[in-house]
């Protein structure tokens, strides 16, 4: 009988030091991710979905215990869940800010801003509107609120006013409007829509024959084109120019090498924001988007320039009719 107490007490003893060990091994958070296993959660700007999407469904096939599950939203929540610590991982154009860094490492995180890609800001118009080039100087105009009829840039167009399309007010585009073309002041536009998602800015841009679409150019490749040198058939890419008036000579449409090379001027680089001091799956995933040949060669293919990548350059003539 005492044998048997001593055996029942010496493995509930065990059981009990086994339970402890555990939950002393158990982060606080509940995570049991690694870099290339378990699941997690991250956001990502609304406008990169048609990339991330790839991104994931290859990543889970090169590592099939990894479940990564997006939400995607406008750039502001998603960096706001990042700093909440609601997530370890956000996908954006931007990266911290001075502010941001200084209230993550005062609460002893460690940071990292990340490059994935560099991605043109295309502006698109209806099919119908003959007008296909446009300055920086007349676009600043546009959003700023100085000039709202198509006829006070071209004095020859029948189509009144100028409607403007945004993805979402909270996105990366309109952020990237206010920050870098109007030098921080409102977007002022007389006839402004911010619609949900990015597909609604084309069906808005589809819709109505006076409006100009403002969008990533990721949502415009056309995927039976290889050479990445055409887009969507249904609405016309118009080519922006840095010098003003705008000529053909000096306008650029937002192809892969003319953000390789700089002429287009609307550039902004996708970054990976994380505060993941487990390093686990975030980091995982971020390193195959930014550093893997497979991750940079979704990038590549999707129209956007890839960061780290390497890139072969050949001629191709391009009909713009």
């Amino acid at each position: 009988m005492k044998r048997t107490l001593f055996n029942i007490f010496v493995g509930f003893s065990l059981v009990l030091c086994f339970v402890t060990s555990s939950c002393k091994d158990k982060p606080k958070n509940g995570r049991t991710d690694t870099y290339s296993s378990g699941t997690i959660k991250f956001v990502s700007d609304e406008s990169f979905s048609p990339i991330i999407e790839e991104e994931i469904e290859v990543f889970h096939s090169i590592y099939p215990k990894a479940k990564l599950i997006p939400q995607y939203t406008n750039e502001l929540d998603a960096v706001n869940m990042l700093m909440k610590e609601q997530t370890y991982l956000a996908i954006t154009t931007r990266n911290f800010t001075a502010a941001e860094l200084q209230n993550l490492k005062d609460r002893k995180f460690m940071p990292f801003a990340i490059p994935l890609a560099y991605d043109g800001l295309a502006l698109i118009v209806n099919k119908s509107n003959p007008d296909s080039i446009i300055s920086l100087h007349d676009l600043k105009l546009i959003l700023g609120g100085k000039v709202s009829r198509w006829e006070k840039l071209y004095p020859d167009s029948k189509l009144g006013d100028i409607e403007v399309a945004f993805d979402n007010k909270q996105s990366s585009t309109v952020h990237y409007c206010v920050d870098s073309l109007l030098d921080g002041k409102p977007i002022n536009s007389k006839n402004i829509y911010a619609v949900e998602k990015s597909a609604e800015v084309i069906d808005f841009v589809e819709k109505n024959p006076n409006s100009i679409g403002i969008i990533g150019s990721n949502w415009l490749n056309d995927k039976r084109d290889t050479t990445n040198v055409t887009f969507k058939k249904d609405v016309k890419v118009m080519a922006v120019s840095k010098i003003h008036p705008a000529t053909v000579e000096s306008s650029w449409k937002p192809y892969q090498f003319y953000l390789y090379n700089g002429n287009y001027p609307l550039i902004r680089t996708i970054y990976a924001l994380l505060n993941d001091p487990r390093h686990g799956l975030p980091w995982g995933f971020t390193n195959f988007i930014s550093a893997d040949y497979k991750g940079q060669l979704i990038i590549h293919k999707a129209g956007l320039l890839p960061y780290r990548a390497n890139m072969s350059v050949r001629e191709v003539n391009v009909n713009y009719e």
